[in-house]
């Protein structure tokens, strides 16, 4: 739609992490900085955490891009709250290794034996968990106890928690304090500010072949940063608005009354889902008509149940549209080639 009317090669604003839009901010930046420095340690957990929509998935991919490593075998895994055993067969499964119908044992020993070959062919092994936060406690212990396979001295498996903040709440309770102290690096991964907002915006429009239309005027990217509080995926998801609106009402200029419609709009769509599906699933009741009363009273209740009804006809359509939509921009979504998602 708009990509077609602003002559763009692609949409800029897509939610998949596509390394192909990777803006390498300070923050990001850093970020791999202490990614690096943890692979060049060989050993023990690295920890990056930062709020949804931050990047994170968008860092793990970039980090795996770079690498071209023939001497690190990699295994990237995106965790639910999932036990020590299921952990196990998760681990064997992303490395490609049979887990069906064996014990702990059993799975403990195909994982050694696993570490043990690559090691033998000149490889460590990295595991990145995404959505580490996820991992319950067990779990996060028995990743330790993996990090005590050795050979020679040298460890065979390192690990990489990225997740949500609460991956480091977990991380600093007493009962952590033994996988605490195999932690080299760790990093929080924050917003991007006003300026960093702007560059962003820009980078991701150039990139999807933007050659200045529309124009952005005044203070459009200061408005976007302040309600988007500079996360990466809300300012795509609002970028993407404004240049829908954009399409609609034919600009080729988008100022900051443009934005603050789209905000209107998106808080206004949130307000009235919440407001309708109270409603309409509630059991709010219709009025009722009392057959003892005047005729004059049952024609005036028979017209106000009407109207009543015609009101939640109206909101049932409303929000079986808005299903539609948001079901297509899914779809859309899914069938992107887009690797997996940060959430």
């Amino acid at each position: 739609m708009y990509d077609s009317f602003y002559n763009l090669n692609k949409k800029p604003f897509k939610l998949n992490a596509d390394t192909d839009f990777f803006f390498n901010s300070e923050e990001h930046r850093r970020a791999l900085d202490y990614m690096h420095y943890g692979l060049m340690q060989g050993e023990g957990f690295v920890v990056v955490t930062g709020k949804p929509g931050t990047g994170k998935t968008m860092l793990v991919k970039e980090l795996v891009k770079s690498l071209n490593d023939d001497n690190i075998t990699i295994g990237v895994m995106v965790t639910s709250k999932v036990g020590a055993g299921d952990l196990l067969k998760i681990i064997l499964a992303t490395f490609g290794l049979p887990c069906d119908g064996a014990d702990k044992s059993t799975l403990l020993t195909r994982i050694h034996l696993f570490f043990m070959q690559q090691a033998k062919e000149g490889k460590r092994v990295l595991m990145i968990v995404d959505e580490a936060q996820s991992l319950l406690k067990d779990s996060l212990e028995e990743l330790r106890i993996l990090t005590n396979f050795e050979l020679a001295g040298k460890s065979l498996f390192q690990i990489f928690l990225v997740g949500q903040p609460e991956l480091s709440e977990t991380l600093s309770l007493p009962e952590m304090e033994q996988l605490r102290q195999r932690i080299v690096a760790t990093y929080q991964l924050k917003p991007l500010n006003e300026e960093e907002t702007k560059n962003y915006i820009l980078y991701r429009l150039e990139k999807a072949g933007w050659r200045q239309t529309p124009q952005f005027v005044g203070d459009v990217f200061k408005g976007i940063c302040n309600y988007t509080q500079g996360i990466p995926r809300r300012i795509n998801t609002l970028c993407d608005r404004v240049l829908l609106f954009g399409y609609l009402e034919e600009l080729m200029l988008i100022n900051l009354n443009a934005v603050t419609k789209v905000i209107a709009e998106i808080e206004e769509e949130s307000s009235i889902v919440t407001d309708e599906f109270h409603e309409v699933f509630s059991g709010s009741a219709t009025p009722t008509i009392d057959s003892n009363g005047s005729l004059e009273q049952r024609i005036a209740a028979l017209e106000k149940s009407v109207v009543s009804l015609q009101n939640t006809l109206n909101k049932e359509r409303s929000l079986l549209r808005k299903a539609v939509l948001i079901q297509l921009d899914m779809d859309n979504i899914y069938n992107e080639d887009s690797g997996f998602v940060d959430r």
